[in-house]
């Protein structure tokens, strides 16, 4: 399976709410699984999205 990817950052100001609202919309109507998430000194995070990518054949 090939998979493309997203990088989502958010600053140390960011509410938990806020950033969950984002990945939930994110997830809803752009198919986009959350794939990981780093949290970093200071308090910033970044996420990392995913969604399958599914190729049609092609039509001869």
């Amino acid at each position: 399976m090939e998979y493309e990817y997203r990088v989502v950052r958010f600053g140390r100001d960011s509410s938990r709410a806020d950033i969950r609202a984002a990945l939930t919309e994110h997830a809803e109507y752009g198919r986009w699984e959350l794939y990981r998430t780093v949290v970093y000194m200071g308090g910033a995070r970044t996420s990392w999205l995913r969604r399958r990518i599914i190729r049609a054949p092609r039509a001869s």
